[in-house]
């Protein structure tokens, strides 16, 4: 049987840390080797780790971002399969089982993901998240499409993660999504396990300053993956329903936070990649943002949305350009 790495990147995780922990060492398929990169930490995460010294390996180093200690505990990996679990998820007991049994069975392929159940600080279910239903093949055009990433949920084989050089440094927010778009140009290829594996869980410290990092960067990805100068034809012909859809999804986040006037400026982007009409982009939009919020267990304040005057102000603007260019 393959050797199974995880590696868990720690930064002021002190409240989730423990759990994160117990979940790994509940599998019902034991890690080989657990590695926590305590990345610099100004909490008790040093003294929680510490409680479970004998089962893990710690690395302590400062503060260079999660890109970095994810990298620190990859160079450290020994395992020919590697995980990454954020601090603050909740492994289910089959995990490693389900999805090192089924990449074992799929020798060419170097990348696993499977789906997740969103919950509350509590971790109260709020939804569970099946992206295969949406995207039942998970090939480069599939990926560039939706870009459907959390890195909690996934399985890799360490030799394509080292093949790519690991994660980029330059992205805090989005560089796990930078990295599986890496390995999928560089032929990597990816399979769903369709089964919910990870809890992943919201709270307070998912707050707007992380989405307005994470939105100006999920922008930035997309626009080296379409400056490429050796990305096919036929990926690159992708580009306008891509950022459609990454424009209105990062649109939404930053709606989630109450970033009203960010919203606007992605959703007026997002008009620019649509064809038709500026009344059939925003009943799609409210659809979507309608589908975005189920998967948080909420339900769409439409009312708040339309009323709001930063959306009257954009509908103002979208329509005067409609006439103008009609």
């Amino acid at each position: 049987m393959p050797r199974v790495t995880v590696v868990i990147p720690a930064y002021n995780g002190a409240q989730f840390i423990g759990a994160a922990l117990e979940s790994l060492l509940a599998q019902t398929r034991p890690a080989e080797q657990i590695i926590v990169v305590n990345d610099g930490s100004e909490d008790e995460t040093a003294a929680v780790l510490q409680a479970y010294a004998a089962q893990i390996c710690i690395i302590n180093q400062p503060n260079l971002g999660v890109a970095a200690a994810r990298n620190r505990g990859l160079a450290a990996a020994e395992g020919e399969f590697v995980a990454f679990l954020d601090q603050d998820d909740l492994l289910l007991p089959n995990k490693l089982k389900l999805q090192v049994d089924c990449l074992a069975q799929h020798p060419t392929a170097g990348l696993l993901h499977s789906g997740w159940r969103l919950v509350d600080e509590a971790g109260q279910t709020l939804s569970d998240v099946e992206p295969w239903r949406d995207l039942p093949v998970l090939d480069a055009a599939g990926w560039i499409r939706r870009m459907p990433v959390l890195f909690s949920a996934m399985l890799f084989r360490r030799d394509w993660l080292m093949r790519v050089g690991g994660l980029s440094s330059r992205f805090k927010q989005v560089c796990d999504v930078e990295l599986v778009q890496r390995l999928v140009l560089a032929g990597c290829e990816s399979i769903w396990l369709p089964q919910i594996t990870v809890l992943y869980r919201q709270h307070s410290g998912n707050d707007s300053r992380n989405t307005l990092v994470q939105a100006a960067e999920c922008w930035a990805v997309q626009d080296e993956l379409f400056a490429r100068p050796d990305l096919p034809l036929e990926l690159r012909q992708l580009e306008s329903e891509s950022r459609y859809y990454n424009a209105v999804w990062i649109a939404w986040r930053l709606y989630h936070t109450q970033r009203l006037a960010e919203m606007t400026h992605y959703l007026e982007i997002a008009f620019r990649y649509r064809p038709g009409t500026w009344t059939e982009a925003m009943l799609q939009w409210i659809e979507l943002f309608k589908t975005y919020e189920a998967s948080y267990g909420k339900s769409l304040d439409l009312a708040a949305l339309i009323g709001s005057a930063e959306w009257q102000a954009m509908t103002a603007k979208l329509l005067k350009l409609q006439a103008a260019s009609s």
